[in-house]
């Protein structure tokens, strides 16, 4: 009786939530138009109330103010998209009021209190829950924007608040395809960052260890490590001078590590064959009589190293045939720059010089008795380098030269620094320049014997012998027919790289190899010492600046320069590399992009034992015709100042034996100094095909230009003769 009496006295109250529920369900039908318009996002299930609920209904009043409030100030997409549509205890109890109309209309026990009930029947005890129902519902009237924005559904099909079955279907199925379908993005992302990691692993283990030189005569045999670690020493501070090019050196130690397994380029260690196979030596072939050096008697004392004293010698050779005077066996002056107090037949075979001349020049060991206990100072017979202009010209010792000889029978040229012009020189005496170079002067049996056993080592040891040989090293070159008789295996190739970088060139250079200014004091000490006259001239006359200098090819490369052309140019990292040069400027620090690159690079140091290499030392000239010999025998040779001694005698051996077998690698220090100007831009394909292009055009074969060394080009018909143009000539006399 109770009941009922209070159930009619609410009825406002009842028709008011009521009317609230109308408005409820028909914006939430619009939004369900509205929101049909996303299929991809799916439905939430809204579960029906079940009996043990109403016993949990504070606790989802609690859940709902703090979900509402939550959710609906989020701004993170996520959270929009994976939020539900109502909060659960918003959804619990309107979801039973919906379902109480829906069950009187079908004659469905009614369902137990809940907490809108309890509102009806406990009115007086219960007036500020009655309010805060009320404002939940106002709330969720105000949310209808934030839901239109915030939330991504489809398929929400409640009548007066319930969702159809079908509705419920859909939902759980896009739900469960959208968890997949991130699942499956994330571990494509995965599988692709593991796959990266794997990858650049798999190559950086693949790469030489170059942290020692094995026994086997200074090579290594590991064929792969990490080069990482010795890159990240040099940022590091751990190195005396600052790393030129540090991110061209990475860039190249991972083109290295790529190149591995790809072949080199075909051109590397070939010459162009058809314009050099058409070139054949003939210096040795003579067309005068013996000149018996009536006139009187030439002195020369060279100076320089080893290569400036080569170059003397034939010069003073084609003097003595000029003048028709007998020439003395050259001295050799000691300088303070080399050191070293070896004289001609410390270093070349005197008996074979002096035969092998004869039918060109007259050639003694000394002075007559009667000539020897003159004053030549006194009497005017000395002629220093002051006296002669560089490259003087034949007519020049005929009018200033001769006469001296004539009136005292003997002159001394001290120096004699290329003081002898190479045009224009008759065709005769250009060959007999020739012939003394290439033929007159053997390195004497201690000299052959130690370099053929450094070719040895440097082949490994198998039977190879390379077409140099014989004339390098004379008898101790291997018998061809043990090239036979062996088995045939690879030939076991070598580069030689002349590394011109003593300091002895850098102070002479006047350029800056990024030392600081350390390293600039230490190069102006050295000037002052040894190069006073260039010191004199640096302070009386504005010279062009160490860039100006850099940017016009007049410096030297770097050791760091060096390595990058070699890896530009191709050669894989497990190459053979036979450097040549005495004591690099900056010592083992400066070497180190050479060694990190190309961790089988060897010195005449290390392929010989210390007894072996005992009689040598001290003697920086010796040293140096060992040198000679590692780079002329070599596969491959390459240099890094073509104004080098040295590598114009290298090259010129080289082409004159080689046969068009043994390429030479001349950069072209001009245009590699504006590639190198974009080190910290440039990418390392681009760098790559400069370079290759540059050192290509320096391989084209022609003939010796105007007033260049005919050491160095001795393609010319003098020293060479060009059997296409024999044939072209023989075959215009037939036809003829």
């Amino acid at each position: 009786m109770a009941s009922s009496s209070t159930t009619s006295d609410y009825n406002p109250d009842v028709e008011l939530v009521e009317e609230a529920t109308h408005k409820i369900r028909s914006e939430l039908v619009e939004e369900e138009e509205d929101l049909l318009k996303f299929p991809e996002i799916p439905q939430i299930r809204i579960p029906e109330r079940s009996e043990g609920s109403s016993n949990n209904s504070s606790t989802n009043q609690n859940a709902w103010s703090s979900a509402f409030h939550a959710r609906s100030h989020s701004t993170t997409p996520r959270s929009r998209q994976s939020s539900p549509r109502s909060p659960a205890g918003f959804r619990d109890n309107f979801g039973l009021l919906a379902s109480s109309a829906s069950n009187s209309n079908h004659g469905s026990p009614p369902l137990q209190a809940t907490r809108f009930s309890n509102l009806y029947n406990n009115r007086s005890n219960s007036s500020n829950l009655n309010s805060w129902n009320f404002l939940k519902i106002f709330g969720v009237l105000l949310r209808k924007n934030t839901n239109q924005q915030h939330q991504q559904q489809r398929g929400l099909g409640l009548g007066l608040g319930l969702v159809t079955n079908k509705s419920k279907g859909k939902t759980g199925g896009g739900r469960v395809w959208y968890r997949k379908k991130r699942v499956r993005g994330l571990v494509v992302i995965i599988g692709l960052i593991g796959f990266f990691f794997l990858m650049n692993w798999w190559m950086l283990s693949r790469l030489p260890d170059d942290s020692a030189l094995n026994s086997n005569h200074g090579f290594s045999n590991v064929n792969s490590s990490s080069v990482r670690g010795e890159w990240s020493k040099f940022g590091k501070g751990k190195r005396p001078q600052r790393v030129l090019f540090s991110r061209m050196l990475a860039l190249a130690a991972h083109a290295l590590a790529e190149g591995e397994s790809k072949p080199e380029p075909k051109d590397l260690w070939l010459e162009p064959l058809l314009p050099v196979s058409a070139w054949k030596r003939c210096a040795e072939e003579r067309n005068w009589e013996p000149n018996e050096g009536r006139n009187g008697y030439i002195i020369v004392s060279a100076n320089g190293g080893m290569n400036q004293q080569r170059v003397a010698v034939c010069n003073a050779v084609t003097l003595a045939r000029l003048l028709n005077s007998t020439l003395i066996v050259p001295k050799f002056l000691f300088s303070s720059v080399w050191r070293d107090v070896s004289q001609f037949s410390d270093i070349y075979q005197e008996e074979h010089f002096i035969n092998y001349l004869k039918p060109d020049i007259r050639v003694v060991k000394e002075l007559p008795v009667e000539l020897r206990s003159l004053d030549l100072e006194a009497i005017g017979s000395i002629v220093t380098d002051s006296d002669i202009m560089k490259e003087a010209k034949p007519s020049f010792y005929l009018k200033h030269i001769l006469p001296v000889i004539l009136k005292n029978r003997v002159v001394h040229l001290i120096g004699f620094g290329n003081r002898l012009a190479f045009d224009p020189i008759p065709f005769e005496l250009q060959r007999l320049r020739c012939r003394c170079n290439f033929h007159a002067l053997r390195f004497i049996p201690k000299i052959q014997e130690s370099g053929a056993l450094l070719l040895q080592r440097m082949r490994q040891h198998k039977p190879h012998r390379g077409p140099l040989d014989q004339y390098l090293v004379g008898p101790f070159a291997l018998n061809s027919s043990m090239d036979q008789n062996t088995h045939p295996a690879k030939k076991s190739r070598y580069l030689a790289l002349h590394l011109r970088f003593e300091i002895d060139m850098a102070a002479h250079s006047m350029c800056e190899f990024g030392g600081g200014v350390e390293e600039r004091e230490e190069l102006e000490a050295y000037r002052t010492v040894h190069f006073p006259a260039l010191t004199h001239l640096m302070k009386t006359t504005k010279l062009p600046s160490a860039p100006e200098l850099r940017s016009e090819g007049k410096c030297p490369l770097a050791p760091e320069e060096a390595v990058l052309m070699l890896a530009a140019l191709g050669f894989k990292r497990k190459t053979r590399v036979y450097l040549a040069g005495a004591h690099i400027y900056g010592g083992k620090s400066r070497l180190a992009a050479l060694t990190n690159l190309y961790p089988n690079l060897v010195t005449k140091e290390n392929l010989l034992s210390s007894s072996e290499i005992e009689p040598f030392t001290n003697y920086s000239s010796q040293l140096a015709a060992l040198d000679f010999i590692g780079c002329a025998a070599a596969d491959a040779f390459a240099m890094t100042d073509s104004g080098s001694q040295l590598s114009s005698l290298v090259t010129g051996y080289r082409i004159y034996y080689g046969d068009g077998r043994m390429p030479t690698i001349r950069p072209n220090k001009r245009r590699l100094a504006s590639i190198f100007t974009k080190n910290s831009t440039i990418e390392w394909r681009e760098f790559e095909e400069r370079v290759r292009k540059a050192v290509k055009e320096s391989k084209q074969v022609q003939e010796r230009p105007v007033a260049r060394s005919i050491y160095r080009h001795p393609r010319c018909p003098e020293c060479m003769c060009n059997t296409t143009s024999t044939d072209l000539v023989s075959r215009r006399l037939l036809i003829n």
